[in-house]
């Protein structure tokens, strides 16, 4: 399905292309469509949009237009916390479709963990859009040690993912030690840390050293780890280019653990208090 040449994640023998386009956040809204068209026509083939982010009109489009084949598109979509009632998540996912103009996509995620629905009819609700074609793949995002635990209790279904902010700057070393525990890969959101890597002296020594840049030996040092992938958001063409252009080196083991180092720090930035879970602690 994907170039050889490409890094991709396997789950349960189902591969998934381990750098996407994320969708969150267009400042000039009226140039997303050649931004994801950018994208598509650089290479990725792996685009991360949402009901929340209000991006899926967009990434329809782009996919409309390009000349790749839409099954070698691998597009994630998640349904709100505020549709976590299963009615209200099945016209969620009905809507994401018909507004993409797509048959099913290839993940549906679990936005954001609703404590005042039971979780159990949120995964119910999940398991239908698939059993039904219109996700080949289910997962879940923003879940903590204990919710994960919950969710696979829950679903009859394998959970592909769980995408969660994890970048060089926070501790997530529970949240991916549970996934790895039950076959769930791990999808990075915020990756770059909004721009933080980028001031880091140690990253940027590591930079140097390969020629690259910090955001590039940032999102190396991810895809790196096992059943690592990454969705970083490009506003140019050069930044899109730059994002998935790192094939042609590795960091060391010395390098690796340095930039591991830098998790004590503990930074969260996605922390909305109206929908956030009570975070594991380090």
């Amino acid at each position: 399905m994907f170039s050889e040449s490409f890094p991709t994640v396997s789950v349960r023998g189902v591969e998934i292309p381990s750098i996407g386009y994320g969708t969150m956040l267009f400042p000039e809204p009226e140039k997303a469509v050649s931004l994801i068209s950018q994208a598509i026509e650089s290479g990725y083939r792996h685009i991360d949009t949402a009901r929340k982010y209000g991006s899926e009109k967009w990434v329809g489009e782009a996919i409309r237009n390009t000349s790749i084949a839409r099954e070698e598109i691998w597009v994630t979509t998640k349904v709100t916390e505020e549709n976590a009632k299963a009615d209200d998540f099945a016209r969620s996912v009905d809507k994401s479709l018909k507004t993409m103009q797509l048959n099913y996509v290839d993940l549906l995620l679990i936005h954001w963990p609703q404590p005042k629905v039971p979780l159990s009819e949120t995964i119910g609700a999940l398991i239908k859009a698939k059993q039904e074609g219109l996700a080949k793949n289910i997962g879940i995002s923003n879940f903590t040690v204990e919710l994960i635990h919950k969710a696979v209790q829950l679903s009859s279904e394998q959970l592909f993912t769980n995408q969660i902010e994890y970048h060089p700057f926070i501790n997530q070393d529970k949240v991916l030690q549970t996934c790895r525990k039950f076959g769930i890969s791990v999808t990075c959101h915020v990756p770059l840390a909004r721009g933080e890597v980028l001031k880091s002296p140690q990253i940027k020594e590591i930079a140097k050293f390969h020629k690259k840049s910090p955001a590039q030996v940032t999102l190396k040092w991810l895809i790196q780890q096992k059943d690592i992938i990454v969705v970083p958001r490009g506003l140019s063409r050069g930044e899109i280019i730059e994002n998935i252009n790192l094939s042609d080196f590795s960091l060391s083991d010395e390098q690796m653990n340095m930039i591991s180092k830098l998790r004590n720090r503990n930074l969260r930035l996605v922390d909305p208090e109206v929908r956030r879970p009570v975070w594991d602690l380090p």
